[in-house]
C-alpha cells in the first residue's frame, strides 16, 4: 500500500516530543484510507497525569479520544492535512 510522504512544520518540530508526533501519525493511519479525511484535528491538553488526545475529522465523522501518562504534555491544536500527495502536520496558528 502507497503511503503519502509526512511531513512537520518547525512550529511540531519545536513543540512537540518526538514519541509524540509519532503516536499522532499512528491514530491517523489507524483510519482506513477511504474513511479518511484529508484533515485531521487533534487537541492536546496538558492534564495531571499527562497528555489528553482528542482526535477528530470532519467527513466522515470521526472522534476517538485517549489520555497518555508523560512528564512532557503539551497545551496545543494541531492539523494534519493531506492533498494526495503528501501530509503536513502544523500547529493551528501555523495554518
Amino acid at each position: 500500500m502507497f503511503q503519502t510522504p509526512k511531513y512537520l512544520t518547525r512550529g511540531i518540530q519545536c513543540t512537540l516530543p518526538a514519541w509524540l508526533v509519532i503516536l499522532l501519525w499512528n491514530l491517523i493511519d489507524c483510519i482506513p484510507n477511504e474513511q479518511r479525511d484529508y484533515l485531521q484535528v487533534f487537541r492536546l491538553t496538558r492534564i495531571g497525569t499527562g497528555q489528553h488526545i482528542a482526535h477528530s475529522q470532519e467527513q466522515p465523522p470521526y472522534s476517538y479520544e485517549m489520555k497518555v501518562p508523560c512528564n512532557d504534555a503539551v497545551n496545543a491544536k494541531i492539523f494534519v492535512i493531506d492533498d494526495q500527495t503528501h501530509s503536513t502536520m502544523l500547529l493551528a496558528e501555523e495554518y
